[in-house]
């Protein structure tokens, strides 16, 4: 596992917040793979789900509840979350697992049950064995802490690597404010609105709305402009919650000036997150930020980054440090948008590859090649005919990714 440096738990703490964790050893033996995440009255918290037509009951539980959230902003909210088991495509007795447990977590923390979400992430068609998470839950209650975050950073994982997390503190006008954040995700990352797990959590008083609108808008730059093998999953989904526990005048207005320096840095939060999944991706070894400008509109730019970061053509051209620049040309073309091949320019870094229609002339393939070698890349594309721009961050693809996916239910 890779060493990650966490800050001081001290400092990390969010009021209002407390998380636990344990080993209910639901797929893997011996390691921690039940989390809780409990938020005091007054809390709220909206998210963006999977558009997946396979979603599972955790996704659909936690929509309605997300919805609702609003509205009885009195009672707590409980996020429990369990790796090694997605819980998707299992029928009735999915629904009826999940039910079970928010039955469990309602009765022991006597909050009702619209105000408790789920999570599960894992292997898709399995039964969930849901009495190892139930006889759990007392424990998992008991065992809540405010400095717990960082373990249940790792009971959420399933083939990461290391825990991901991000804390970030500042100030708006005289109060400081403080958001904490972490998420799992390896494989199975294409964006569709969400992208893997992930848990936000912030102590600022804003409206339901804004806050939503906020989060809609920056999984989008973020978590939306991800890549790591093109697919989506069942049970997707990013949850950014406020305990409102910051004693501020609330932001209630989308013209309160506020907001801009909350989403800054929510967006510094987000961004990080969602980095980390990618330079995790499974058996990945090298970071790509695939940088499109000048296409006909914002949206043609997206398209046409996906296409190329999703290639397994460019994927594994990359994997082996060549700068095959064809690859790129042919990823441009696939993806159906407008462009005129005269005036496409693609760059490796600083290098320009391609000019006019075909290879720069001044291009040389031994810098390109040594510039492969680096682990972080930058592959810009100008196409030269409008004002769309977009961002698409991707890696490589290796044996070792094939070798994980391959024994993955072993």
């Amino acid at each position: 596992m890779k060493k990650i440096y966490f800050p001081n738990k001290k400092k990390i703490m969010i009021k209002g917040a407390t998380f636990s964790s344990l080993c209910a050893n639901i797929k893997y033996k011996d390691r921690l793979d039940l989390a809780l995440i409990f938020l005091e009255a007054g809390s709220i918290v909206t998210g963006v789900f999977t558009k997946s037509k396979t979603k599972a009951p955790s996704v659909i539980l936690s929509k309605k509840v997300v919805k609702d959230s609003f509205k009885n902003e009195k009672e707590p909210i409980a996020i429990v979350i369990n790796s090694g088991n997605a819980n998707a495509f299992t029928g009735k007795e999915g629904t009826q697992a999940i039910e079970k447990v928010v039955s469990k977590v309602s009765e022991h923390l006597k909050i009702s049950k619209s105000r408790i979400l789920m999570a599960s992430t894992g292997v898709i068609g399995e039964p969930l064995p849901y009495k190892k998470i139930t006889d759990k839950i007392p424990v998992l209650i008991q065992n809540l802490s405010e400095n717990q975050v960082l373990d249940c950073a790792k009971a959420i994982m399933t083939t990461d690597t290391y825990p991901k997390f991000k804390f970030k503190k500042f100030k708006i006008e005289n109060n400081f404010i403080s958001i904490l954040g972490i998420a799992k995700g390896s494989g199975m990352i294409a964006p569709n609105m969400a992208t893997m797990l992930s848990f936000i959590i912030t102590d600022i008083k804003i409206s339901y709305d804004i806050l939503h609108k906020i989060t809609s808008n920056l999984s989008d730059k973020t978590f939306n402009s991800i890549t790591v093998d093109s697919d989506t999953s069942t049970s997707d989904m990013v949850l950014v919650s406020t305990t409102s526990n910051v004693n501020m005048k609330p932001i209630e207005q989308f013209s309160d000036r506020r907001i801009k320096i909350f989403s800054k840095n929510l967006e510094l939060v987000m961004k990080k997150l969602a980095l980390e999944i990618v330079k995790d991706g499974e058996g990945a070894k090298k970071l790509i930020e695939y940088q499109i400008v000048r296409a006909l509109n914002d949206k043609s730019a997206k398209n046409i980054a996906l296409s190329i970061a999703n290639s397994p053509l460019v994927k594994t051209a990359i994997a082996g440090e060549d700068p095959n620049w064809g690859r790129i040309v042919m990823a441009i073309g696939k993806s159906g948008e407008n462009i005129i091949q005269e005036k496409i320019k693609i760059y490796f870094g600083k290098y320009l590859i391609t000019n006019n229609g075909k290879v720069y002339k001044k291009y040389n393939e031994k810098k390109a090649k040594e510039y492969m070698k680096k682990t972080n890349l930058l592959i810009k594309v100008d196409l030269g005919i409008g004002i769309g721009v977009a961002k698409v961050w991707g890696c490589d693809f290796t044996k070792d990714y094939i070798e994980i996916n391959a024994d993955y239910r072993s």
